[in-house]
């Protein structure tokens, strides 16, 4: 059995996705299930059962035997939630948790981190694991997955093969119930459906004109690729970036959505709101070499590529991976 948690979201619903295509039937999913909106995500797929979030560790002591590897993806993501707490909870205590469980039993582990971690990256975007100690993330979400980062490091005790991956800028299909946290083309898609026209934030930064604020955008179908490879990979353990390793614009971004939908573009500019201002990146790219070192070597997809099979195969359709 492999398990998936937060499986019922946006990036870790595409994973079960993938692995069914691969033929990996026996997928056990972990989520706070009570959310209608996320019911779509999972419609269709080949599960073996569903586990409650809150019963998983009790059931991982039940059934440890007949797991063989877990994909740990669920997490409190608002980057807009400030209350501290949630994040020990949800992000930090309970990911210690699976690890010390996937200590115990001897079970492969892949997590998911952030590039939230590198706050305004004036240390660069370089996965090295010497200066995640020293990274300054800008909101509580990116504190506490640099906390498990830190953690987890310094572990004496650690699985036999374990990741941690720090995804950039992921978009596409299944964050359909993400709302104002959905991705920008999500939101694009939908201004330009709706009026024709798309806002996007206007620059406060004076190195940065308007629309061109840049971040690594990656494809959520190259996320969970990377996933697969290192399910069958089992070794180089340590924390990887995941990115495009390529920074685009948030114009380029809102262009090719027009270009996808066969609209003109027109684009109008709005302040970014000052409670978001001082903990804005304006610039992120990952440094991908680490991840290719270990023998990843598949193309990622452009941006161009991405958006357009995100678009039209998929919110254009209104459907889901």
């Amino acid at each position: 059995m492999i398990v998936v948690t937060g499986a019922a979201g946006f990036i870790a619903s595409c994973l079960v996705s993938r692995l069914n295509a691969a033929n990996f039937n026996d997928i056990v999913v972990v989520d706070n299930f009570s959310v209608a909106k996320k019911e779509d995500n999972l419609k269709g797929k080949k599960i073996k059962e569903f586990v409650d979030r809150d019963n998983f560790i009790e059931w991982l002591d039940k059934n440890y035997e007949e797991v063989e590897f877990i994909f740990h993806l669920g997490a409190r993501t608002d980057t807009t939630e400030f209350n501290k707490d949630v994040f020990d909870l949800l992000n930090l205590n309970y990911s210690k948790a699976i690890w010390n469980a996937c200590c115990e039993y001897q079970i492969p582990l892949v997590y998911a981190s952030s590039a939230a971690t590198y706050g305004s990256g004036t240390l660069g975007y370089d996965d090295d694991e010497a200066t995640i100690p020293l990274l300054k993330p800008l909101n509580p979400y990116g504190e506490s997955k640099n906390d498990f980062d830190i953690w987890a490091l310094e572990q004496t005790a650690k699985p036999f093969f374990w990741a941690g991956l720090k995804f950039f800028n992921v978009y596409g299909p299944n964050e359909y119930h993400k709302g104002k946290m959905a991705s920008v083309i999500f939101h694009a898609y939908n201004q330009i459906k709706d009026h024709g026209s798309m806002k996007l934030f206007r620059s406060h930064h004076p190195d940065f004109k308007d629309g061109e604020q840049m971040r690594d955008f990656v494809y959520v179908k190259d996320v969970v690729e990377v996933c697969m490879f290192l399910m069958h990979h089992r070794k180089n353990s340590g924390i990887y970036n995941l990115g495009s390793g390529q920074a685009r614009t948030f114009m380029d971004l809102a262009l090719n959505t027009f270009d996808a939908m066969g609209v003109t573009p027109n684009i109008d500019f709005m302040d970014t709101p000052e409670n978001l201002r001082d903990n804005y990146q304006y610039f992120t790219e990952a440094n991908m070499s680490k991840l290719r070192s270990i023998g990843y070597d598949k193309p990622f997809y452009s941006l161009e590529e991405g958006v357009k099979d995100y678009v039209q195969n998929y919110l254009m359709e209104g459907k889901y991976y």
